[in-house]
């Protein structure tokens, strides 16, 4: 079984930052890809950002050029670096980890924009 964890989310005001982690552990041999979604309330979860085992990356259009997804494959980590955050980047954000043996989601970090 593999348990993904999320840790990172927070308040934050228009214009900041915030730094995302998620950690899988468990009965792991290779994750093949790595991804942030994020849900916010009354709307369907949508994918942000994603990273394959090679590094190469994916970005939904409305979070391009402001969040970016990198991996550390030794560690089973991903991260996702987000700046200029807006009001409308607020959401639970969640991190699933895909390989051919298993699919996992971790249980979500708050991410909250606003003065």
């Amino acid at each position: 079984q593999v348990r993904v964890v999320e840790s990172g989310g927070g308040l934050v005001q228009p214009g900041g930052s915030l730094r995302l982690s998620c950690v899988a552990s468990g009965s792991i041999f290779r994750i093949d890809d790595m991804g942030w979604y994020r849900q916010a309330p009354g709307k369907q979860r949508e994918l942000v950002a994603a990273i394959t085992s090679g590094g190469s990356t994916n970005y939904a259009d409305s979070v391009k050029g402001r969040f970016s997804i990198s991996r550390d494959n030794a560690k089973n980590t991903a991260y996702l670096q987000m700046n200029s955050l807006k009001p409308e980047d607020t959401a639970v954000y969640y991190c699933k980890a895909n390989s051919w043996s298993f699919s996992s989601w971790g249980q979500g970090t708050q991410v909250t924009v606003s003065s």
